[in-house]
């Protein structure tokens, strides 16, 4: 009995870790599945697509200066048929991390 009961504990610990782990990854893999073959890999936009629409980097004045508010409210008009409300907040939380 205590043996069913630490293993229920375990599968439990385990299961939060790995839902932490996803929702830390789950930006990432969103980004690079809809945004990298335009915005690139690294943010800077030095791909075929987004040298010839003009994507500003995301290093540049204007997307270091946006709000999250602003950067979710762009992504939302852009993919909002195609992303969940936090998907893009969790891209527009990875988005940051390349600004850094």
């Amino acid at each position: 009995m205590i043996f069913c009961i630490r293993g229920a504990a375990a599968l439990l610990l385990a299961a939060c870790i790995g839902g932490s782990a996803f929702a830390q990854t789950s930006g990432a893999d969103v980004y690079k599945a809809k945004c990298a073959m335009c915005h690139g890999a690294d943010g800077r936009a030095n791909t075929p697509v987004g040298k010839s629409q003009k994507i500003p980097p995301l290093k540049a004045p204007e997307m270091m200066n946006a709000s999250d508010a602003q950067l979710i409210a762009f992504t939302k008009y852009t993919y909002g048929d195609k992303l969940t409300g936090a998907q893009i907040t969790e891209v527009v939380r990875y988005i940051r991390t390349l600004q850094k």
